[in-house]
């Protein structure tokens, strides 16, 4: 989730799309509150580690 919302990041500042640039901000906070609750050591949807 993390690269796709780099991606989508990427995508929305050279198009010029503020949408993609919103989508991408919230994908990739996404992405890191899941990453940083698996490094912690809580289950993230029934899995130990989120990749």
């Amino acid at each position: 989730m993390i690269i796709v919302g780099v991606v989508l990041l990427v995508a929305g500042f050279i198009l010029g799309i503020p949408l993609l640039i919103t989508a991408g901000i919230i994908v990739l906070l996404i992405g890191l509150a899941l990453m940083v609750a698996g490094r912690t050591g809580h289950a993230v949807g029934g899995r130990r580690h989120y990749y």
